[in-house]
C-alpha cells in the first residue's frame, strides 16, 4: 500500500503524519504550551491568542502591520496574542479578517487546542502515536 497502514478500521499516510507532526513542533518550539504542565485548563484567551500569533507568524507579519490593519495598538494586540487580554468577538472578528482567517477556522483550531490540552492534562500524553510496520 506504499506507506499506507489501517489502524482500527482507519488509513493513515504516514507522509502526512510525519509532516504534520514536524509542523506541530516547529510551531511548539516556538509557542510554548501554557499550561501543560498543571492541571488548571487554559483559558480560551490564551488558546484564541496562540492561534492568531500562529497565523500571523504563518504569514511573516509582524504585529506592526497586523495591528494598523485592524486599527488597534500593537501592545493591545501583542497582550491579545499571548492570553493577556481578553478580546471582543468584534476584534476578533477584525484580527481574523486582516489575517484572512476564517473566524470559523479559529473557533475549530480552538476547540482542537482545548481537546488536545485536556488530553495531555488527562492522561500525560498527546493521544498520537505514530507506528512503523
Amino acid at each position: 500500500m506504499g506507506g499506507m497502514e489501517p489502524e482500527q478500521g482507519r488509513v493513515i499516510d504516514f507522509a502526512t503524519a510525519a509532516k504534520a507532526a514536524r509542523v506541530t513542533a516547529a510551531k511548539s518550539a516556538r509557542t510554548p504550551v501554557r499550561g501543560a504542565d498543571s492541571t488548571e485548563p487554559r483559558l480560551l484567551r490564551q488558546i484564541y491568542g496562540e492561534i492568531l500569533r500562529d497565523e500571523r507568524r504563518d504569514q511573516d507579519r509582524s504585529l506592526e502591520d497586523v495591528a494598523r490593519t485592524v486599527g488597534m495598538s500593537k501592545q493591545y494586540l501583542s497582550e491579545v496574542e499571548r492570553g493577556r487580554k481578553e478580546a471582543s468577538s468584534e476584534m476578533l472578528r477584525s484580527v481574523c479578517d486582516a489575517l484572512e482567517l476564517p473566524m470559523e477556522q479559529l473557533l475549530a483550531r480552538g476547540i482542537r487546542r482545548m481537546t488536545a490540552h485536556r488530553t495531555l492534562r488527562t492522561t500525560g500524553h498527546a493521544g498520537v502515536e505514530l507506528c512503523a510496520a
